[in-house]
């Protein structure tokens, strides 16, 4: 049995803080799960996968947000509870959904995951989801650690089913990664199947009908603040002149804070975990005892800026500071030496904590940039696409591993933005401009986003070359699959999606699919591929190795050294490919065996044949 299926109440054990709210979906009756994989969140998903046959509960990967929202929500509306993970930009994806669904609201609990991700450890950007709250009227709920995690999400689902609305549970990556004791509650029964009620002039969601819905809505407001007042998740501890409020991780760095600069007796601290609606009493309650506020938040300004109004609209008198020059900033995390100076500081007591160790004189580590894996069949099919149209083309990518491909010497990608966009920014600058345009997407976030995108470029008649990297799995976040994954290894049963059936259904009529380690027929087809006047598409098609590897699927292969004698130095392997199990030794070109996993592109690539598979 999976360990977070174990019914057995108190029992403790250590957890991610993504497994905590696994747990305490399980705990609270999930019977319909959705996602689409993202760090920070996909190890929630990735449970839910290991354990949903046994678990009782139904659960998929949604080819996007969007669509799993929506899936989760026909739960919800039907009367059977779920849940949606995803990270902070899939929150984008959602959005479309997630504004109208607030409208109509769901008839079992209804948890939405949004996992930001300050300091942007795997994003490409680090919005503040906080404004989703605000701009779609849903109530928020931030934990502090394991424990809250767990059992915030058994609340949420209450809250949810109280207000008939879905709710946002908001992390952030180091929450979702850190680890902690959990205790366990009980499991409650999973009701597995609903009742959809026909009420067209409840959800369909005609202008006439919606009317009455944002009123609806706005009167659930008043019901969820009235319910964020009384939450235990709210609390003013202390009962100092020094007022600080915060939320989330930095809950934890304030209370380390306070008590190692001994100002526990000094400070008021007002902590908001159902940290929307904003329990505006309580506000008023702490700001009338206070002489002095600061607000310690990560990312945007957004509980300074309502406490502000707050205080504006009581007629309180008081300093609130927050995010301002020689305070705390809007880039980035917080770490809890940060938050204790900028606490001191801001108070004026003397931070005595020890000082970071003096590192003067020792030298800085060596880089180790993100580089794709050895044998990764990325790497070869840039190398094709990079000799056939040279140093000059014009490469937008995408999200996923293959964005790796930016760094020297294959510098195959010069813009990204988000899911799906490589393809129609190919159309932008393809039409903008007379330069040569090789965009790249994964098969994950074709699947995603990528497929409107083509669509329009085939309709448009635009001219550029779309290269599919096809490695049979969502590599980035964890070999998570997708409908173009054949599932038979992993026992579930799904159906299979020809990528290149759906790519001539688009209406594209020049399609190649290739094996990217052979590289001669690569290079014949990025060749076929610039030759071609129109949209051409190029599926680069061979499993990603570590996948592979985990299916047992991996092809029993030798790794190759370099023959010495025949090695003239050439280096067109490291130049070109720059493969990390590649290196220069004494001058001499070598292979780590260790890491070499035999793909055979650098024997392919070397001009004097002296890569050879070890005989041992």
């Amino acid at each position: 049995m999976h360990k977070l299926l174990i019914d057995s109440p108190d029992e403790e054990m250590l957890l991610l803080g993504n497994d905590a709210i696994a747990r305490g979906a399980i705990e609270a009756g999930i019977a319909v799960a959705t996602c689409y994989p993202g760090t920070p969140s996909s190890e929630i998903p990735d449970n839910f996968f290991a354990m949903f046959r046994e678990g009782g509960f139904y659960f998929e990967y949604s080819t996007n947000e969007k669509v799993a929202l929506e899936v989760a929500a026909g739960a919800a509306i039907s009367g059977i509870r779920s849940m949606c993970t995803m990270k902070h930009v899939g929150m984008n994806v959602a959005s479309d959904t997630l504004m109208t669904l607030a409208y109509l609201g769901v008839n079992a609990g209804m948890v939405i995951i949004n996992a930001d991700d300050p300091l942007m450890f795997s994003s490409q950007n680090e919005q503040d989801n906080r404004y989703y709250a605000r701009l779609s009227g849903l109530p928020m709920m931030e934990p502090i650690n394991a424990q809250e995690m767990k059992d915030m999400t058994v609340a949420a689902f209450d809250l949810s089913e109280q207000l008939k609305l879905p709710v946002v549970l908001r992390t952030t990556t180091r929450l979702n990664h850190m680890r902690g004791v959990v205790k366990f509650g009980q499991i409650r029964q999973i009701k597995s199947k609903g009742f959809f009620k026909k009420d067209p002039f409840h959800y369909v969601a005609l202008p006439a009908v919606s009317r009455n819905l944002h009123k609806v809505l706005l009167e659930k407001y008043d019901q969820a603040l009235e319910l964020s007042e009384n939450s235990e998740y709210n609390q003013i501890i202390g009962n100092g002149k020094w007022g600080i409020v915060t939320n989330g991780v930095s809950m934890d760095y304030v209370q380390d804070a306070v008590n190692d600069l001994g100002i526990g007796d000094k400070v008021t601290i007002l902590r908001l975990g159902f940290s929307y609606p904003m329990p505006e009493n309580m506000i008023v309650k702490f700001l009338t005892n206070v002489e002095k506020v600061l607000v310690v938040e990560e990312l945007e300004p957004v509980m300074e800026n309502d406490i502000r109004s707050i205080a504006q609209a009581k007629e309180i008198v008081v300093p609130i500071k927050g995010k301002e020059k020689g305070l705390f900033s809007r880039l980035y995390e917080f770490d809890p030496g940060m938050v204790r100076g900028t606490i001191a500081s801001y108070f004026g007591v003397p931070d005595t904590s020890p000082k970071p160790v003096d590192v003067t004189g020792i030298p800085d580590l060596p880089g180790r940039p993100p580089n794709l894996c050895a044998g990764c069949p990325h790497r070869a099919m840039y190398y094709a696409i990079k000799q056939v149209y040279g140093p000059d083309a014009v490469h937008p990518s995408d999200i996923g591993c293959y964005t790796l491909g930016i760094l020297p010497p294959l510098k195959m990608a010069d813009i990204v933005i988000c899911m799906g966009a490589s393809i129609g920014t190919s159309c932008g600058i393809s039409k903008a401009t007379d330069q040569k345009v090789v965009s790249f997407i994964g098969d994950s976030t074709f699947f995603h986003a990528g497929i409107p995108a083509l669509i329009n470029a085939v309709h448009n008649n635009h001219k550029f070359t779309l290269v599919i990297l096809d490695n049979g799995t969502t590599a980035m976040t964890g070999n998570q699959p997708h409908p173009g994954v054949d599932t038979t290894p992993m026992g579930v049963d799904t159906t299979q999606i020809s990528i290149e059936s759906l790519v001539r259904g688009c209406g594209v009529e020049h399609v190649q699919v290739v094996n990217p380690m052979q590289v001669k027929k690569g290079i014949e087809a990025a060749q076929a591929s610039k030759d071609f006047d129109g949209i051409s598409v190029i599926i680069s098609k061979e499993l990603c190795p570590l996948y592979a590897r985990s299916i047992k699927k991996a092809k029993k292969v030798r790794p190759f050294y370099v023959n010495q004698d025949k090695c003239k130095q050439h280096l067109d392997c490291i130049n070109l490919l720059a493969c990390p199990a590649m290196y220069i030794d004494d001058g001499k070109t070598m292979i780590n065996e260790v890491l070499c996993i035999g793909c055979t592109v650098c024997a392919q690539v070397c001009p004097e044949n002296a890569i050879l598979p070890l005989k041992k």
